[in-house]
């Protein structure tokens, strides 16, 4: 096919991505700095319009056009005021291979998000892979090492053969904290390549803010450098953050190339030898315009059919936690799954709604972490569930979460609405549940009124038809494997919905029973096998229905009710009512004047039926449901209740020491604080 000039259109084609390589050459793009984490002490705050606040906007300015400077090497200090408390004061400090330009706009772009993250806070400090800005009320000390921040991110993913790896991040380090504290540069920055295979590389870094001297640089890069054994021990990649230092490495290149100084030239070989490798360099330069040309058309293609789709960032860029795609071991038979499956939700517009995660906010505390109340711009209320940086459970379970309960549609099931992840946040977005959970209104003696013996049966069957769905009615076999009270949500007609997915399981094909060694859950709702011997199975999630059902019938706890009756476990003290007779004297009191007699017996005989030592003995959720619904069926006598998950258990933790050795084996035996 030929241009009306006769030209062939591929010829053309060619010429104007290589007018494109110029303009793009004469007109560089700015690249967004990469956002990782901002910290705000809240030790003090400023009204809007005030005289701090003006101050503050002075250092900015003057940080921001500083930071062009080529004299700075990358860092800078600026101050305004006279007076205390309005006296404000900021540094910068850019990575060490950064041009003047990128340097400058980072630090403007810092500037700008800071306030917006750590709204009238007089001190604040936030990092970009780009740079850090950290300003304060307070006078900063130079020449001495700060070290009142520490911030740790590290890739979750270990090496294979640890020892090597390990053995060659100790020499890198050991080499790269030494070059970046003597660097002749003024820049305090160093960085370094090792090869950990014929096919794989480590990348490493690490920069001290230049008032440092070569001792104190150095010692407050060892004290960076002596975190890696303890958090990131194999780990792929990790970075540890104080204000005066930072190391880092990674096994993909994170910085520029070109900054890392080439090998000395051999004696004797310059000459004319050197003159035809300049006369090589500026052609090789002319071949690389060409080269970025034409890789600019592709890009540009691909940006374009990029924004089509909904935008959502890497994991693996978000602090290099996890990647994109999740292949789950337990999702056996399953496809990746891919994070633009799910919906994405900008941090701005979570920032807004949750009020940047205020206090008042604030639902509650879980194992994953806080979860916070948010209202979005069209009036829409969302539960968002926050990944705490101190969980020891919680990047497991957001990524369970992610993959699996995205895939549930249940009337019973809590609904994932979207998630986000911007920078360093992980966060799941919820259904809003107005009247929050189970526990708060069932082991309150005055909210526990509201929940009378109709309501009780409503959510008795709910639950019960949750876990079956999960159990046989959706296409994938689900263990939840921490089914209490305060995971089961209740919306605002009081309709439960089950959540909190991180720990669940999903069975393939035939498989009807697993083991582990990671035993997770809540002691008083844990059957005795996979408390004991990490078996579970569905009998196990029927095992902590039956728990719940009996709790719903007394109203109290299991966990720690032998304080209340003479030793019983509530398991135990139910089965001693029922053998005697006196199965009545198990109800609630609040349920005294709505309570239809015959059936709360019934519930009893279930959840005794459900809680029995061995697995075998107990039903299935399909022949619960019909027990519960139906008023004909008869039902088997049931057999002695499990003992060893509730009083003994219980009564052997408390002689420890330290309660803190309570979380053994990430089993908790606290009460999760309701959404």
């Amino acid at each position: 096919m030929m241009s009306p000039f006769n030209i062939p259109r591929h010829t053309v084609h060619l010429f104007l991505c290589i007018l494109i390589a110029l303009l793009i050459s004469f007109n560089k793009t700015k690249a967004t700095p990469t956002f990782r984490y901002n910290q705000c002490p809240n030790t003090s705050s400023y009204t809007p319009k005030s005289t701090y606040e003006s101050n503050l906007n002075k250092v900015f300015s003057s940080l921001s056009s500083d930071a062009n400077n080529p004299n700075n090497n990358g860092f800078d200090y600026s101050k305004a005021g006279n007076t205390a408390p309005d006296i404000a004061n900021g540094i910068y400090l850019c990575r060490g291979d950064l041009s003047n330009d990128d340097c400058q706009d980072c630090v403007a772009t810092a500037t700008k998000e800071a306030v917006q993250r750590c709204p009238n806070q007089k001190t604040a400090i936030i990092w970009y892979d780009e740079c850090m800005l950290y300003y304060s009320n307070q006078t900063f000390t130079f020449s001495n090492v700060d070290q009142s921040v520490r911030e740790i991110f590290y890739n979750t993913r270990t090496m294979t053969d640890t020892n090597h790896f390990k053995e060659v991040l100790e020499v890198v380090m050991n080499d790269i904290a030494t070059l970046a504290s003597s660097s002749e540069s003024g820049r305090k920055f160093a960085t370094r390549q090792a090869d950990l295979s014929s096919f794989q590389r480590m990348y490493s870094l690490a920069q001290c803010t230049p008032d440092l001297s070569i001792s104190t640089c150095n010692t407050c890069l060892r004290d960076a450098i002596s975190n890696l054994p303890i958090c990131c021990d194999g780990r792929l990649g990790a970075i540890v953050w104080f204000p005066s230092c930072y190391v880092r490495y990674e096994l993909y290149q994170f910085y520029q190339l070109t900054t890392t100084a080439p090998p000395p030239p051999s004696p004797g070989r310059e000459g004319k030898k050197g003159r035809k490798g300049k006369k090589i360099s500026i052609s090789t330069s002319v071949s690389a315009f060409i080269v970025i040309g034409l890789l600019g058309c592709f890009i540009h293609y691909q940006r374009r059919k990029a924004r089509t789709k909904k935008e959502i960032q890497s994991l693996d860029l978000a602090g290099g936690r996890f990647d994109s795609d999740y292949n789950s071991g337990n999702l056996q038979g399953e496809k990746h799954v891919k994070l633009q499956d799910f919906a994405s939700i900008k941090l701005d517009l979570i920032h807004g709604a949750t009020k940047h995660f205020s206090e008042e906010n604030k639902l509650g505390q879980g194992g994953f972490g806080p979860v916070y109340k948010g209202i979005l711009p069209d009036g829409k209320e969302i539960a968002v569930k926050r990944l705490s940086r101190t969980s020891g459970q919680g990047l497991q379970e957001f990524k369970n979460e992610v993959t699996l309960i995205a895939r549930l549609q249940h009337r019973n099931l809590v609904r994932l609405l979207g998630c986000c992840l911007e920078g360093n946040e992980s966060l799941l977005i919820y259904e809003y549940m107005p009247n929050k959970s189970l526990d708060v209104f069932l082991f309150d003696s005055t909210k526990g009124a509201e929940l009378d013996w109709k309501r009780r049966i409503l959510i008795i069957n709910g639950i019960a038809r949750g876990i079956l769905y999960l159990h046989e009615d959706s296409r994938l076999r689900i263990i939840h494997r921490d089914l209490k009270a305060s995971n089961v949500l209740l919306d605002h007609e009081m309709n439960p919905k089950i959540s909190d997915f991180g720990m669940a399981r999903i069975f393939g094909g035939n498989q009807s029973e697993a083991n582990t060694n990671r035993v997770v859950g809540t002691y008083g709702y844990m059957s005795p096998e996979y408390a004991m011997e990490g078996l579970f199975s569905v009998k196990s999630d029927v095992f902590s229905f039956g728990v719940l059902l009996l709790e719903l019938i007394s109203g109290k706890r299991n966990g720690g009710f032998y304080l209340y009756e003479h030793g019983y476990s509530l398991l135990t003290f139910a089965w001693k009512l029922w053998c005697e007779g006196q199965g009545l004297e198990m109800i609630d009191p609040l349920l005294v004047q709505s309570c239809v007699t015959v059936e709360a017996l019934k519930c009893i005989h279930i959840g005794l039926l459900c809680v029995q030592e061995n697995p075998a003995d107990r039903p299935t959720m399909s022949s619960v449901v019909v027990m519960l619904e139906s008023d004909t069926v008869t039902l088997p006598q049931p057999t002695r209740p499990a003992f060893s998950v509730g009083r003994l258990t219980l009564k052997s933790a408390q002689s420890l020491p330290n309660v803190n050795a309570l979380s053994i084996n990430e089993v908790t035996l606290s009460n999760v604080s309701p959404r």
